[in-house]
């Protein structure tokens, strides 16, 4: 994990880059990419976009492709956090029988739902390729970024 300093440098860039985005796919594109590549600990970005009852993945950076492109509302931990619209903070991948496998080298995950009026609109999904890599400096920030999307209508070019 980051160290404090290392973490608000981090954050700063985040919030500064991601100024420029413009439209929700320039938005998401963005975040997964600069979470991505400002976060070490962040091995696997993306977000999924909630169509119906089913999450459809959309743009995503990590070092390969998830065979997970389309998760049912309550499936795995991205369905479950979607479901409730609350944070899902995974320490232990191996330990939670909701963990859909995807990468051999995740080993936890956390899931924060994006809402728009109130409503859940899809979730950025991070995977972590050590235990309890995300901690509650982790769960603020990403609450923060998931923010950013408020009043986006969810659906951005769908794959």
């Amino acid at each position: 994990m980051m160290d404090e300093e290392s973490f608000c440098r981090a954050e700063d860039e985040f919030f500064s880059r991601i100024a420029a985005a413009r439209g929700t796919d320039e938005l998401s594109s963005m975040a997964v990419a600069l979470l991505h590549d400002l976060f070490p600990h962040y091995s696997w970005t993306g977000i999924y976009w909630l169509r119906g009852s089913i999450l459809k993945l959309g743009p995503w950076k990590g070092p390969e492709a998830t065979e997970h492109v389309s998760i049912p509302l309550g499936s795995g931990v991205c369905g479950a956090a979607a479901s409730s619209g609350r944070i899902e903070n995974v320490p232990d991948v191996s330990a939670d029988g909701r963990y859909l496998a995807c990468f051999l080298h995740t080993r936890s995950e956390i899931v924060v739902p994006l809402f728009s009026g109130g409503r859940v609109i899809g979730e950025i999904d991070i995977d972590g390729d050590q235990l309890a890599a995300f901690g509650a400096r982790d769960e603020s920030f990403l609450k923060k970024v998931a923010n950013l999307f408020e009043g986006a209508k969810g659906i951005v070019r769908g794959k």
